[in-house]
């Protein structure tokens, strides 16, 4: 036999880590070719790992929830295969001595007898590195609780726990970092109060019903509250007369089904406009790094879209620039439908550089959408009306019945003034009612 290392897949250019949700197999069972063993979740997508070989599970190294970094190795698999199907090369291969493994085991054992937990009481997670690490060293969890984490979301990394068993290692006096509080900062003490002053606790009564909220749920509120902190929200709002649209649309929607297999909706010509108007202005398609601008050669369109347990996804057309309205058409249809159904892959939700939401779909007029970091900008799509409106015409002026809406674009402030965000929309709008109600697709 020999033994096969299930390692954490790269998932994207920007994915480094992952949360163990759910073991499909158990210690024991056999595995297939291609045979999903565990799901996964990244920020907002979930995926399976399957297995690249046939065999027995014999060992899980993490357990649901935990956080894994992108190559770790997460599961042993037994194969029947000999030592040449081995993960490394042969001729690195060396046994590893009884005693070494005694060793091993004892480690383990240490960790899971030791009084560090996963999550402290203040709900901070530690990796399973980590733990290894301050039960080795006699760090106990209240010093765990005082050190800053430099790792996403604060998390208490490898490097953080490092140094500061070496720097406390240098004081003479071996005073604990938690027994310090006469080093905190004047601005840290009010800081702190502030933060206990603001949260106000609830008053619930037994006709009340407490709910979790889901993980998705959690990400999305987080990430949200960072982008109002980040960005200093501007809107700018503007009418846009869609009648050659809505006509053009009726006129050719059977034809362009029968030909493409296709439905088409407004939301394809839509992102086509929009990915024409960040041609003509590239400063609305970029992002910040502290003080820096980086300007995107790539014009990546994120389409915000529903799931079905109420919360939005952002799949990413790519390039959507070079897609004409079937290939666009064709890119819309297939993430919304993989969206509904769970089936997007970490990539396809990574490298936007600009996204558009449609509020419309669930009657609003217009919206005011919170950035989606690290862009600088998004467009909400307000709900298509058919509405009274003055029409010009060399005979006068008269009223008639026109297809309208409003599309709502925040931006960031810090970067995009308000004549540049103005001028974008008004891009936007041009180019929508000039559509040709005789073209061709």
């Amino acid at each position: 036999m020999a033994r096969f290392e299930v390692k954490l897949p790269k998932m994207g250019e920007s994915v480094a880590e992952a949360t163990i949700t759910s073991w499909l197999k158990n210690i024991g069972d056999s595995v297939e070719l291609d045979e999903a063993i565990v799901e996964i979740a990244t920020d907002k997508v979930d995926s399976e790992v399957p297995s690249e070989v046939e065999g027995t599970l014999t060992e899980i190294l993490f357990d649901v929830n935990d956080v894994v970094n992108v190559g770790d190795i997460i599961a042993i698999i037994d194969t029947l295969e000999e030592s040449s199907t081995k993960n490394e090369d042969d001729s690195l291969f060396v046994e590893i001595p009884k005693e070494a493994i005694e060793v091993e085991k004892e480690v383990e054992h240490a960790i899971e007898t030791s009084t560090i937990d996963k999550f402290s009481e203040s709900g901070k997670f530690f990796s399973p590195l980590v733990r290894n690490i301050a039960v080795t060293e006699g760090v106990s969890m209240e010093e765990l609780e005082a050190i800053v984490g430099t790792g996403k979301d604060n998390r208490v990394t490898k490097n953080d726990i490092l140094a500061y068993i070496e720097s406390d290692r240098k004081l003479a006096d071996k005073v604990k970092y938690v027994e310090k509080p006469q080093k905190l900062s004047e601005k840290s003490i009010e800081v702190k109060k502030h933060i206990v002053q603001a949260v106000t606790p609830i008053s619930v009564n037994g006709e009340d019903e407490i709910l979790e909220m889901s993980r998705m749920g959690k990400l999305i509120a987080h990430h949200m509250v960072e982008s109002v902190q980040t960005s200093a929200h501007v809107q700018s709002f503007i009418e846009v007369d869609v009648t050659n649209i809505v006509n053009w649309r009726n006129k050719v929607k059977d034809k362009f089904f029968d030909r493409e297999g296709e439905k088409i909706t407004y939301t394809p010509i839509f992102m086509q406009a929009v990915a024409k108007a960040i041609k003509a202005f590239p400063m609305i398609n970029i992002s910040v790094d502290g003080d820096k601008i980086i300007k995107k050669k790539a014009i990546n369109l994120g389409m915000a879209a529903a799931l079905n347990d109420g919360n939005l996804i952002v799949p990413v057309i790519k390039n959507a620039d070079r897609l004409n309205l079937v290939g666009i058409t064709r890119a819309v249809n297939d993430l919304a439908n993989r969206a509904r159904k769970g089936q997007l892959k970490p990539d396809e939700i990574q490298g936007g550089t600009y996204t558009v939401t449609n509020v419309g779909s669930f009657g609003s007029v217009f919206g005011t959408p919170i950035i989606n970091q690290p862009q600088v900008a998004i467009l909400a799509l307000g709900a298509v009306r058919k509405v009274p409106a003055v029409i010009e015409t060399p005979e006068g002026d008269f009223i008639g019945i026109r297809h309208k809406m409003f599309i709502s674009h925040s931006y960031d402030h810090r970067v995009v003034n308000g004549a540049l965000g103005g001028m974008f929309i008004k891009a936007v709008k041009e180019s929508l009612e000039a559509w040709d109600v005789n073209s061709e697709f």
